[in-house]
This record gives C-alpha cells, sequence and structure tokens, in this order.
C-alpha cells in the first residue's frame, strides 16, 4: 500500500539531513540509493538493480549504475560532476537495453543535485537535495500514485492493441477461443492497468511472470490460473503455505476471477507476447477506451483502425455536459461559500442514478462517472478548509454502483463493469494525491449494474426503477431500414403498433419511444446521439408526432449536425445530432449550432426548440404531393427502370451511330444531378415517337430494348413487370415539352446555393432532377435564393452529409412569399436575370465550379447577394440578420398557411 504523501515528505526531510555530505564510494552510493526508494516506501532490491552490464553504443562494456527496467536509470557522478555528461552517458546505454527494459525517466545526480528527465514528457526538472521534500510529485512513479495526461490518440492505445491482438491470435490459433478467450483477456488487461495503477505493486505482475515462470511458458498457463485463483480469495481464506509471491497480490473481487476457465497453453513467443505488454504503461490508457480497446483485440480489421472504434471523450462531454455536469457546477458554486448547503449538494451527488440503455463497452458511463468524482473533488477541497482534522475515507461516497447500463453483447457488458472499477481506481488515486492519505476501494465492494440483454425487449423497470433514476443518456445504434436485419426490424415495428410508416424509421428512435414511456410522469431527463435523419426529412413528422402522443415530450438541449470524430485513416464518415429531452418544459433551452459540420459548436439560447433542432415553433413538416402555395408544380425526371441498356456513354452513342447512323435520331442527352451538375457527356434512347418499321431497322437497338424487356419481366415487383409491355419507354415518363426548371436531387452540403437551372426541352431529365416545367424567372428567384436554402438546409433528407433535395418534404411545403406585389416580383426577376448574366461570363466552367465556395466567382456571389436581399424583402421589410432567423421566420409562416382554422385555398404566392 503506498504511503501518504505526508509521511513521504517526513522521510524526504530525514534523508535529506542524513545525505547532506558527499556521496561517492560504491557502498555509499548503493546505500543512498536504497534510502532514496525507501523514501516512498518502496524497496529498490525488489525493483531495480545496481551495475546492470550492456554493450554501448560503440561496443564497448558498460555498467548502468541503476536499472529499474522499463520505468528508471540511474546515472551518478561524484559531487561537482558534470551532470550533462552523466545524461550522455545515461542515453548512450539505451542501444544495450531491449525494447521493454528501455525506461521512461533517467535521473543523474552527483549526490547533492538531482536532475530528472521524462522522456516521454520530453521535460526535465532539476533540484538540490534539500529541496527534495519540495518535488516528490516528481517520484510519483516511484511512490505508487503515477497519473497521466490521457491523450485519445496516445500512440500507447495503439501498440497495446498490437501487442494484446497478436497474444489473442495465438492463443485462438492453438484452440484456445470463444468465451474462455474473452474472459482470459479481460483478466490479464486488467492485471497490466493494475500494475500499473495501484492496485498491484508496480511491475508486480511483470515480476510474477519473470521470476516464476519457466521462459520456454510451458508452465505459465498453470501459473496465471493459479493467479487468477488467489486474486479471487480473501486473504483470510488462502492457504498457510502458500507461495509469497502470489499472497502479495490483493483480493480483488469484484466477480472478475470467480469462474473457473480452462487453463491456457503458452510457448516462448507468447510468454515474450506477455512481457511485451507489461512493458507498456497501462496507466496511459483511459478507461474511457478501455472497452474499445478490448474490441479492437479481438478483432483483427478493428485493430488496424482502431480509432474508429471508440467514441472521443469530446463528443461524450458534448451530451453529459449539458445534461447534468453544467447545472451540477452551477449549483456547487452557488453551494459552496455554505457549509449546510454544500452538505446537501454532496448528499445530492451521491444520490443521482444514471442508466445508459445501450452501453455498449460503457464509454458514456465511465466519462459520466469521471465527471461527477471530480466535481466531488472540488467539493471536498472546499469542505477541506478551515479544518484541522479531515478523513477523506469517510467523505468520499460517490460510487460506481450509481450508475446502470443495458447491454445486448455479454462481453462488451463484462468489459463495462471493468472499465468503471478501473475509473474509480483512478479517481481514487487522485484523491489520494490531492490529501496525502492513500485511499482504494480493493478488494471491490460495490459494481456497476450492467444488465446482458436486449434493451427493445426488456422492461426497463427491471433493471431501475423510474422513480429511483435521474438520468438516461447513451449512444443507440444507428441503422437505416436497408440496413436493418429482419430481427431489428421486428424489434423497431414492435416499438411503433399503431404507426403505418414505422419501417421509414431509423433503428435509433426504438430507443426514444422506450425511453419516453419509461421517463412518464417523472423528472427523468434524457439525451441520446442519433443519426441526424431522425430531424431531417420524411422522419420527422410521424416520429416526434408518435413520441409527444405518448408522452409530452419537451426538447431541452440539442446539438445540430456535426460531424463523429475520429482519428483512424479511412472511417466511414457519421453525422450526428444529439438530443436532450423530458416530459416537461426547461426554464432555459440551449441549442448548439455549428458553422460548419466539422467547426466548433457555438451556443444559442433558444426560446423553443422544435423536432428540427431550429429556434422555432413546434410545426411538422409532412411530405405533401401539392404545394401549399399557388406555385408550378415540382415533379420528378423521367426514370429509365432499364438496367442501364437504354443508357449511353459517349463512346457507346458515336459507336452505335457509326453502326446504325438511323439511331442518332433517337438519341437525347440524358442528365441526372452528376451530369448537369458537372457537364458530363451521358445520352439516352428516346424512343417515345420511334415508329416501329424505323426500330427493326435498328438491330443494335432492338438488342437493346429486348434486354430493357427481359430486366422488368425477370422484377419481383408486379408493377415493373407490368412495364415490360413498353420495352421503348422509360419506366416513368416526364419530360417537359417546353424549358423546364431544374433543381437536382443531391447536392454537396459545402455548396452555399444548390445550382438551380434552366433546360431546353430536348435533354432528358433522370429521376436524380426535379423539374418545374414552364418555370418563371421568378420561379427561379425564389427557389435559388437563400431564404429558400435556408428552408432547404433545415428540412430536406441528407444523403451521408450531403443536400437530398425533395418535392414533397421541401418545395412543396415551402411558404413563398405572400401576394407580393407588381414592383416588387419584377425586381426580384430582374435580380435573377443577374444571376443568370453572371453565369454567362464563365462559359466553359460547370455548375459545380460556379458553386464550390472556394471557386465561385465574385461577380456571382454579388448577384446572388442582391437577389437575396430582394427576395426577403418580399417577406418582411426589417432584413433578417442570419440564416437561422429566416428559417424561424418561415416556420411560423408555414404555421400560418397551413392553419386547419384557414380557409384551405392556396394562397397566392405569385
Amino acid at each position: 500500500m503506498p504511503l501518504s504523501w505526508n509521511e513521504i515528505r517526513s522521510r524526504a526531510l530525514a534523508f535529506s539531513s542524513e545525505w547532506g555530505g558527499e556521496s561517492s564510494e560504491s557502498a555509499e552510493a548503493r546505500s543512498f540509493w536504497d534510502g532514496f526508494f525507501n523514501v516512498f516506501g518502496v524497496s529498490r532490491r525488489r525493483v531495480a538493480s545496481f551495475e546492470k552490464h550492456v554493450k554501448t553504443i560503440d561496443g564497448r562494456d558498460g555498467y548502468i549504475d541503476l536499472l529499474w527496467k522499463g520505468v528508471l536509470l540511474v546515472e551518478h557522478k561524484s559531487r561537482g560532476k558534470s551532470l550533462v555528461h552523466a545524461h550522455e552517458q545515461a542515453l548512450g546505454y539505451f542501444s544495450g537495453l531491449t525494447e521493454r527494459d528501455l525506461p521512461r525517466y533517467v535521473l543523474v545526480s552527483d549526490f547533492a543535485r538531482f536532475r530528472l528527465y521524462d522522456l516521454d514528457e520530453d521535460a526535465q526538472h532539476e533540484f538540490r537535495l534539500e529541496d527534495l521534500h519540495k518535488n516528490i510529485n516528481r517520484f510519483a512513479f516511484i511512490a505508487g500514485y503515477q497519473t497521466h495526461k490521457v491523450q485519445e490518440q496516445d500512440p500507447v492505445n495503439i501498440k497495446a492493441a498490437e501487442l494484446m491482438g497478436k497474444l489473442h491470435d495465438k492463443l485462438r490459433d492453438i484452440g484456445y477461443a470463444g468465451h474462455d478467450l474473452e474472459v482470459y483477456l479481460v483478466r490479464l488487461l486488467f492485471c497490466l492497468f493494475a500494475e500499473d495503477t495501484g492496485i498491484f505493486e508496480r511491475q508486480q505482475f511483470q515480476g510474477y511472470i519473470t521470476d516464476r515462470t519457466a521462459e520456454d511458458g510451458s508452465d505459465l498457463g498453470a501459473q496465471l490460473d493459479t493467479l487468477f485463483y488467489v486474486l479471487n480469495m480473501p486473504a483470510n481464506a488462502r492457504l498457510a503455505n502458500r507461495d509469497e509471491s502470489l499472497d502479495a497480490f490483493p483480493f480483488v473481487n469484484g466477480k472478475l476471477f470467480e469462474e473457473r476457465l480452462r487453463p491456457a497453453s503458452f510457448d516462448r513467443a507468447m510468454r515474450e507476447s506477455l512481457l511485451q505488454c507489461c512493458s507498456l504503461d497501462w496507466s496511459r490508457i483511459s478507461p474511457a477506451i478501455f472497452g474499445s480497446l478490448f474490441q479492437s483485440i479481438m478483432d483483427k480489421e478493428a485493430r488496424r483502425n482502431l480509432g474508429a472504434h471508440y467514441t472521443s471523450e469530446k463528443n461524450i462531454l458534448k451530451l453529459i455536459n449539458p445534461l447534468f455536469m453544467d447545472d451540477l457546477r452551477v449549483e456547487f458554486e452557488k453551494a459552496k461559500t455554505n457549509k449546510n448547503k454544500l452538505l446537501e449538494f454532496h448528499k445530492k451527488l451521491y444520490g443521482l442514478k444514471f442508466l445508459d440503455p445501450a452501453c455498449g463497452c460503457g464509454n458514456f458511463l465511465v466519462i459520466a462517472y469521471r465527471e461527477l468524482r471530480l466535481l466531488e473533488l472540488e467539493v471536498l477541497r472546499v469542505s477541506k478548509k478551515g479544518t484541522r482534522t479531515f478523513d477523506v475515507h469517510s467523505m468520499i461516497s460517490i460510487d460506481v454502483d450509481q450508475f446502470h447500463g443495458m447491454e445486448i453483447e455479454e462481453f462488451p457488458a463484462q468489459i463495462a463493469q471493468v472499465a468503471m472499477w478501473l475509473m474509480d481506481h483512478q479517481m481514487n488515486m487522485l484523491v489520494s494525491q490531492e490529501f496525502g492519505m492513500y485511499f482504494v476501494r480493493i478488494p471491490l465492494k460495490s459494481s456497476a449494474n450492467i444488465v446482458h440483454g436486449n434493451a427493445l425487449r426488456m422492461d426497463w423497470r427491471d433493471v431501475i426503477p423510474p422513480e429511483r433514476l435521474n438520468y438516461i443518456m447513451g449512444n443507440p445504434p444507428f441503422v437505416g431500414r436497408q440496413y436493418r436485419s429482419a430481427e431489428q426490424k421486428a424489434e423497431l415495428l414492435a416499438c411503433y403498433q399503431h404507426i403505418k410508416n414505422a419501417g421509414i424509421m431509423d433503428y435509433v428512435t426504438a430507443w426514444y419511444c422506450k425511453a419516453v414511456d419509461y421517463i412518464a410522469n417523472t423528472d427523468i431527463r434524457c439525451a441520446f446521439v442519433s443519426t441526424n435523419s431522425i430531424t431531417q426529412g420524411e422522419q420527422v413528422a410521424p416520429f416526434w408526432s408518435e413520441l409527444r402522443s405518448r408522452n409530452k415530450i419537451h426538447i431541452h438541449f440539442a446539438h445540430r449536425t456535426f460531424k463523429w470524430t475520429n482519428e483512424a485513416k479511412g472511417k466511414a464518415a457519421v453525422f450526428c445530432v444529439i438530443i436532450g429531452f423530458g416530459g416537461w418544459e426547461a426554464k432555459v433551452k440551449r441549442l448548439f449550432e455549428y458553422e460548419n459540420i466539422n467547426a466548433e459548436p457555438y451556443e444559442i439560447k433558444a426560446q423553443n426548440i422544435n423536432p428540427y433542432l431550429v429556434n422555432a415553433p413546434d410545426v411538422f413538416v409532412g411530405s405533401r404531393r401539392s404545394p401549399i402555395c399557388e406555385v408550378a408544380p415540382m415533379v420528378f425526371g423521367s426514370m429509365p427502370n432499364d438496367s442501364g441498356n437504354l443508357l449511353l456513354s459517349e463512346k457507346e452513342k458515336q459507336e452505335l451511330v457509326a453502326k446504325e447512323p438511323n439511331a442518332k435520331k433517337y438519341i437525347r442527352r440524358f442528365l441526372n444531378a452528376e451530369e448537369f451538375l458537372h457537364n458530363k457527356p451521358r445520352y439516352c434512347l428516346w424512343l417515345v415517337n420511334c415508329p416501329p418499321n424505323v426500330l427493326r431497322e435498328m438491330p443494335l437497338v432492338c438488342k437493346r430494348v429486348n434486354a430493357v424487356r427481359r430486366h422488368r419481366d425477370e422484377s419481383s415487383r408486379g408493377t415493373t413487370r407490368e412495364l415490360a409491355k413498353t420495352p421503348t419507354l422509360f419506366g416513368e415518363t416526364r419530360q417537359s415539352e417546353s424549358a423546364y426548371l431544374v433543381v437536382p436531387g443531391v447536392s454537396s452540403e459545402r455548396r452555399y446555393y444548390i445550382p438551380v437551372g434552366f433546360l431546353p426541352p430536348d435533354p432528358i431529365a433522370g429521376n436524380l432532377l426535379y423539374t418545374v416545367p414552364n418555370a418563371s424567372l421568378y420561379d427561379f428567384a425564389v427557389i435559388t435564393s437563400l431564404i429558400h436554402m435556408a428552408w432547404m438546409r433545415v428540412v430536406c433528407g441528407r444523403l451521408e452529409s450531403r443536400y437530398r433535395y425533395s418535392a414533397n418534404i421541401v418545395y412543396n411545403n415551402f411558404p413563398w412569399p405572400k401576394d407580393p406585389t407588381s414592383e416588387r416580383t419584377a425586381d426580384i426577376k430582374a435580380k435573377a436575370q443577374t444571376v443568370l448574366d453572371a453565369r454567362a461570363q464563365f462559359p466553359n466552367s460547370t455548375f459545380a465550379d460556379l458553386y464550390d465556395p472556394l471557386t465561385m466567382p465574385p461577380v456571382l456571389q454579388k448577384a446572388h447577394q442582391s437577389l437575396d436581399r430582394a427576395v426577403d424583402r418580399a417577406y418582411r421589410k426589417a432584413p433578417f440578420n442570419n440564416e437561422a432567423e429566416r428559417v424561424a421566420f418561415l416556420f411560423d409562416l408555414y404555421r400560418q398557411y397551413t392553419a386547419p382554422l384557414l380557409p384551405k385555398e392556396k394562397r397566392l404566392c405569385r
């Protein structure tokens, strides 16, 4: 058990007084360093050796004055000698050490001066012997109190995954697999953490393997089996003639070592792999990624891409801070000047209960526990002021049993529990350092309540009754309808028993339904990370209507769309929102906006946060077949449904015309979003008016038509098979016979404006384009304006992060200006023509070129800005300050236009 800092400080003062004179003889030096280690309550003989022989970089024999393998190298000189030379000499020994024996710290001294180098942090500290008591914190790694600033992308995380992964693969290859292997590795990981974080003595586990097992690994499995048995055995229940090295290990409890497993078998290489794992500093690995690290070990692909398999602490804090930590910190600031209020606040902290109903490996629970313990530490600091006696052991009250979770897979559930213990221990070490009193909870008496089961099929009340719970949080799985398994579909539909279009919902929405039912008539606050699709497009209206029909749910805070950031290469981008909600109106509603998906959030105080995560009234923009205003209809382009047989590339077109010149008359330019935006050449066979005798004279065209017929005949859909009767035609034909306006169905989120343009009737618009036949210049002006783009950005769906425009959602629900004057309309048309004229100045540029934020010509930018102001004035005289203000105005206007008590005739918006 580590000494308290007060005891270490007293010993340091005594040591400085005893060794104030010069020490240069070998025997005196050894006594000096024995005494130095004793200051920190550690036996030098157990951890470090004198005169370690090595070969220096130039091949000569060298002798390290003192070496603690993997931790500390000491080089001492006589009083007054150069410490710079001593440091250079120490570094010269590194080439003679194995990688796992390389130290993190180098200490050089002339017995009067000390200079400590931390090679990991690239830092050095120098002080005199008489000031040792002021610098004992520099040697926390000796005392067993070492803490680190944990970095999510610390290279040791990757190294640890690689080494443990190799050991996992070797055990699996010899047939040690499945349940036993997974539990075995969890135990090994716990032991590796334990010896670097003060649960075990420093290098106790590594020393046991090195000293008590054969180098060929033949008895390692049996020895580890014995160790695991001992770790599950209280000291008073162990055998009287027990091995001293085994007996030195503490009783762990917590059921981690309770189950008896098949003994594993090791060889020389496997033993060496385990020792290499021991050589890492596991205290640098955050318990927050402990579970994800374990998962990466079990999966080679995940191991290569470790960063993609854990949720960053930064993102977790985006949820837990506004859910509860920010309020608790404010409450602490108010209570800390009043002893009684502070006591009541402390009681509140250890009475709080938390639930993550999709906890995985426990990331959210672990970080939430850490933040709560750090706040309790602030409480203890204030409570200690002005008191002569302070028993930290009786004051620490927050414990892991305040946290509950559900996890569908068995071993992530177990890992979550272990990760909570590890974080608890790290926080206990922090408390020990803070107050100079060793505090530890070994053997384990409390544990997080992690239930292995399917949260969507369980009654959450069986995990914890709602009257005992305060907060629900987490990151439930996102699974779109095209990726769901049959079982997941059944689970989702079970949550939406009376909703006809439940199938469009994302899988994550099922957790919202379960949570809303669970928190009815309680003060429980909830927050989930979710796919942004539940706040956009067609899901919004049925999803949020259903939630509010079950319970009067209000959104308390929200993060609008941001990119779920991990550092791994080749990872798939995930675009998320965070939604905090409860069954009552919050006094303060916090909305976190992002300038772009990669930016940092900025907070606004909202009057109301609606289901689109906008500071605007609660309205639902559902799918409509016709516009709410009296405007030209917007329709899909024509869909081939041809398996590609009616479509031609530039090369295919040339080859076909060369062989069948008559086909040229029936080949038309074909445009989908990609071709429209990038001006890519693509063509189609447009055989609408092709006489049968002409068609029969073109065998290559007939071959393609026949292929279309076969494709449609083989379809499982009856409507498609019916189309086989007309194989010369597109499956759906909506081509305008006059000029028309085009809006691409998908466009990059980087563009401030979706490129909108006029086309003559000859090019065929595909089904990834929306068209407005016979559109006017005024139609173009409003659709391309910033206020329409702002509406689109809020209500449209997304394809990944790209805008997915929709006639039924975006266009048909858009509130156009009400009854604009002829003068206003004329001004808008003039400004719209200016936009078209600006484009015409760059005939060789594509829409993608013109509307790329980096390459958009200034003249085009100015033309759009002038048009935006003109369209804004058609809505109101006062200018809009930002896009959020435009959207809030539009939602209010939408509510007016669609109010059921108003006349049903459409508003004249032209």
